[in-house]
């Protein structure tokens, strides 16, 4: 007897779950990346204290990667769990890891208190983040992906995505305002405090939300038959084993995938205010508004952007960003470069959307290359081994090129090259919109016939 598949959620159902991961996402991005702002802006002085600006900024820097360093370990044991015990449990648990780290940051002396062990705890609790956000990415866009129906996979699982400009939009938008009514002194003293404590708020709202969503019913079917099978004695190897033994291939393909929409995304945004700040030498605020409306435009369209490779594929939508963004690469900062404050606005808003267009359909992308076996395990580790040797050490080797070469060249041809490794990865990948999420095999490809509709209309491409 075939087993019955699980059957997509109600529209109204479905929403509800997207909403639950949004906001989740949303906040514990909002954690990470406000570290990444106050490492450019306040960090270098009251924890890493320096002579030379870029030198400070780049010890914070330093700081900040760890956290990346930390994400795959994250994603290893959080995939685990998640593939044997459930998405569910696991995206509470990140919440709480990472809104507890981020609140005991608020509360940490300066090194003009306590000396050396000021940044060793800041770095400590940075660990923290990033072992709890190298579990949530893969816990909440499949919480998403095994919710929803194939036809629309793109647009839903996008969702979550966007709670990464989301987190940014309100960590930079909190930090712009205290720039805004604070001095710099007032803000250097204890303004900078009040957004890692209003963490502890957001992630009381966070787990309310989250809590009341359903488990995946994917998971629910692969964990009733493994159940089935172990009851007749059949043993089954750790998920992660069996990601690396069978499924290398797209562990691979996710890093490449991911490489340079990970890059660009902070250099677009972290390194950003680094550069504006120190190198052009303008206000905090210009270069915090700037990624705010560039961030805010970023959120909207991201799920526009999955939308479109519900109709056209994964690869296509994706290639248009990677191509784009390498192109990009060299308007990027020439625009900076005239330190007019909508010049700015237009160079960020405009390299946010291209990132938009990789950012956008990779979920569903990522989430159908593995079965649901190993499928946390595999997409978060494909997506964290990513983190870094992309984004962890983006801001690291953009301040240290701007620091050898006084120059933003070199810094274009590295974003143009990232952005290159990921289209050279999506073009010798397969296409995988409308795969089922069900199926057993991790070769399995799309279904060779079923009922075109009108959001589902064009073939499946490569």
């Amino acid at each position: 007897m075939v087993a019955a598949t699980p059957s997509p959620k109600s529209s109204g159902s479905i929403r509800r779950i997207v909403a639950a991961s949004l906001v989740g996402t949303t906040i514990e991005w909002y954690d990470f990346f406000l570290y990444g702002s106050a490492a450019a802006l306040v960090f270098n002085s009251l924890f890493f204290p320096s002579s030379d600006p870029l030198v400070g900024t780049l010890l914070a820097f330093l700081t900040y990667a760890v956290g990346f360093a930390a994400r795959p370990l994250g994603g290893i044991v959080f995939g685990h769990y998640g593939d044997k015990i459930g998405r569910k449990k696991l995206l509470v648990l990140s919440l709480l890891m990472m809104g507890g780290a981020t609140f005991a940051m608020g509360l940490l002396p300066t090194h003009a208190s306590i000396g050396v062990w000021a940044p060793v705890l800041l770095t400590v609790l940075r660990l923290v983040q990033g072992f709890a956000l190298g579990g949530e990415w893969g816990g909440a866009v499949l919480l998403v992906s095994e919710h929803g129906g194939d036809e629309r996979r793109g647009f839903w699982a996008s969702w979550p995505q966007s709670g990464a400009p989301g987190g940014n939009l309100l960590a930079t938008g909190v930090l712009a305002l205290l720039a805004a009514v604070q001095s710099d002194e007032a803000f250097l003293a204890w303004g900078w405090r009040i957004p890692f404590l209003l963490s502890g708020v957001l992630v009381m709202i966070g787990l309310w939300i989250r809590i009341s969503v359903e488990e995946s019913p994917v998971f629910l079917e692969a964990q009733r038959k493994s159940q089935a099978a172990a009851a007749q004695g059949v043993k089954e190897q750790a998920p992660v084993v069996q990601v690396f033994r069978k499924s290398w291939r797209e562990v691979l393909l996710a890093i490449g995938t991911r490489f340079g929409e990970n890059i660009s995304y902070y250099i677009l945004t972290a390194f950003l205010l680094v550069y504006v700040t120190v190198h052009l030498e303008m206000s905090k605020s210009d270069a915090l508004n700037a990624v705010l409306i560039g961030s805010a435009v970023h959120f909207v369209t991201i799920p526009l952007w999955g939308a479109l490779s519900d109709r056209l594929g994964r690869r296509p939508v994706t290639l248009i960003g990677a191509v784009g963004m390498a192109a990009w690469a060299f308007a990027f900062f020439s625009l900076l470069d005239t330190r007019s404050f909508p010049v700015i606005v237009l160079a960020v808003t405009l390299g946010l959307l291209l990132h938009g267009a990789m950012y956008g359909p990779q979920a569903a992308f990522i989430s159908e290359m593995f079965d649901t076996k190993v499928r946390y395990s595999g997409a978060s580790m494909g997506s964290q081994l990513a983190s870094i040797i992309g984004g962890a050490l983006a801001p690291l080797i953009a301040v240290e090129l701007l620091k050898d070469y006084e120059s933003s060249v070199p810094i274009s041809f590295y974003l143009c090259f990232a952005s290159l490794v990921t289209a050279v990865t999506v073009w010798v990948a397969k296409e995988t919109r409308g795969r089922d999420l069900t199926r057993d095999g991790l070769d399995q490809a799309a279904p060779a016939t079923r009922t075109a509709t009108r959001e589902d209309s064009v073939p499946l491409s490569r």
